[in-house]
């Protein structure tokens, strides 16, 4: 409590963004949206087939190549610099510890705790159920060495058995020296935190992974204001943006950027290459499934940055600017 009440970002009890916004738009009220989820039917938030994927031998793939492997929403394993990366792991196939919350989709849920390999730093954005699951992190626990995580985060940890030293507990601007050449540098973005009833007692992060050959950004949940070009300015030019882009609505875009503004954050991140995810997995929000990715696709049309669509389990690599992504969403019902 005391680091976290030297924060600049903390006061009154709770954890703030840089500039306030409420977090319902103008003209839309947090009853009725509730209203319409409960009670309003939006088509295909789902999927009816199976999604296709990649079983990647995840433990089989070679130490010195830079890859990332997505796993459905926000879930994504990183190799740089020869450290392993692993970032808000949900294999548990639900989003919420209630009985009737969000479960995965068909064919989206492939990979096993079991197949993730021996992790250098996990990486959390925010503590949200669907970024944070319990359930995962405490079958992947033997195999995590260290823990990254905005300050308040870590308490969760310490309660589920992680020692004090695992835990890496940090503020917005600070800078993580992995080793000699790789450094993890921890960055704002304009969301929220909380589970069951607490809320803002958490600070949700983005990251950037720096080795000596690639830049990797990673934006957490969050909606679009200028962070992203301060970002870009501090920088450069980053090889590789993996941003948000799902669960958005305009009713709640202050802190879930819509498709367009995907595009612009990645523009102002000055990326050379766009991942999307926080898609593909739960209905979390009332677009239809594949919506993100259709939009982004015709969004990104002569944009310079090259935006890859990998599927489940496919691997990225990071230093191979000809590989090809299918629009693998394509035909599924």
């Amino acid at each position: 409590m005391a680091r976290i009440e030297k924060s600049p970002h903390f006061k009154d009890g709770r954890f703030h963004n840089r500039v306030e916004t409420p977090t319902i738009s103008e003209g839309y009220s947090f009853t009725g949206e509730l209203y319409k989820t409960l009670f309003k039917n939006y088509p295909r938030r789902a999927p009816k087939d199976s999604l296709p994927s990649v079983k990647t031998n995840l433990k089989g793939l070679p130490p010195g190549k830079d890859l990332i492997v997505w796993f459905g929403h926000s879930s994504v394993y990183i190799q740089a610099g020869g450290i392993r990366f692993l970032i808000d792991p949900s294999f548990s196939g639900k989003a919420s510890p209630l009985p009737w919350g969000p479960k995965a989709f068909k064919g989206s849920n492939i990979y096993a705790t079991s197949e993730i390999p021996e992790i250098d730093y996990l990486l959390i954005s925010h503590d949200h159920y669907d970024h944070l699951d319990h359930e995962t992190v405490l079958a992947l626990k033997h195999k995590i060495r260290y823990v990254v995580c905005g300050l308040g985060t870590g308490a969760h940890f310490e309660r589920w058995g992680f020692t004090p030293e695992q835990i890496i507990e940090k503020d917005w601007y600070e800078k993580i020296a992995v080793n000699d050449s790789v450094i993890i540098n921890t960055e704002s973005s304009h969301h929220d935190s909380g589970r069951e009833f607490t809320r803002g007692k958490a600070l949700w992060m983005s990251y950037l992974i720096q080795t000596p050959k690639t830049k990797i950004y990673i934006s957490g949940d969050g909606g679009f204001d200028d962070h992203f070009a301060a970002i870009g300015e501090k920088y450069g030019t980053i090889d590789w943006a993996v941003m948000e882009d799902g669960q958005y609505d305009k009713a709640w875009n202050s802190v879930h950027n819509l498709p367009e503004e995907v595009v612009q954050a990645t523009l102002d991140l000055k990326a050379a290459n766009l991942l999307p995810v926080h898609h593909s997995k739960f209905i979390l929000g009332k677009h239809p499934w594949d919506e993100p990715l259709i939009k982004i696709t015709e969004l990104s049309s002569l944009k310079p940055y090259r935006l890859a669509t990998p599927m489940i389990g496919e691997v990225v690599w990071l230093n191979d600017s000809s590989q090809v992504f299918k629009q693998w969403w394509k035909g599924i019902n």
